[in-house]
């Protein structure tokens, strides 16, 4: 009688089949480290480039800061305040001459919430040399107010406005309705005059 008996231990596997599919999963792994590896570098380099365009800037402004200290620091020489002086005092004129009201207040009717009207608006030169504007508006209530400085931050022509103070009348609504008076400040951005724009090419 004869008997056949299996000894193999494992089943029969194709050895082909699993180094293809284990080749194709090392490939597409390798591809992959490869396109996050340039990625990598790329953004090394980028961060690097940014970090030099940020370094000259910063010693740019440095170095401006310097100028003006030495530039403030001669100007307050007891030999040179008075020419200081009458430098600031004919530089606020020359500005507030510049200044145009019918511009100003142009600017100002675009975003100007409804029943929110001026009360009074003073342009001045700052410390940097911008032209600031110092004005008051009263309205039927705070939130104006506050939309009105939203508007004026989003407006090309104010820039770092803030609201500096707001006060209740006690007594209730006044002339024309207003509750609240708001000191609002700006620097303020002028139009460029209609031939100039023009001019440019």
């Amino acid at each position: 009688m004869r008997l056949d008996i299996n000894l193999a231990t494992h089943r029969y596997e194709d050895a082909g089949q699993f180094w293809i599919r284990w080749g194709l999963g090392l490939g597409v792994l390798g591809i992959a480290t490869l396109a996050l590896l340039v990625i990598t570098i790329s953004g090394l380099r980028d961060a690097h480039s940014d970090h030099k365009k940020i370094a000259d800037l910063e010693a740019k402004i440095a170095e401006r800061d310097q100028d003006r200290a030495r530039a403030e620091s001669l100007l307050n020489q007891p030999q040179n305040r008075s020419m200081r002086d009458r430098s600031q005092y004919l530089n606020e004129l020359i500005t507030r001459k510049a200044f145009s009201w019918t511009r100003a207040f142009m600017d100002l009717e675009k975003v100007m919430p409804p029943r929110l009207h001026v009360v009074s608006i003073a342009p001045e030169l700052n410390e940097d040399n911008q032209l600031a504007i110092k004005m008051v508006v009263a309205g039927d209530s705070s939130e104006r107010a506050i939309e009105l400085a939203r508007r004026m931050e989003g407006s090309q022509h104010f820039r770092e406005t803030r609201i500096e103070s707001q006060q209740t009348n006690p007594q209730g609504p006044g002339q024309g309705g207003d509750v609240v008076n708001t000191v609002i400040n700006a620097l303020y951005v002028p139009r460029e005059p209609a031939h100039e724009q023009r001019s440019k090419p």
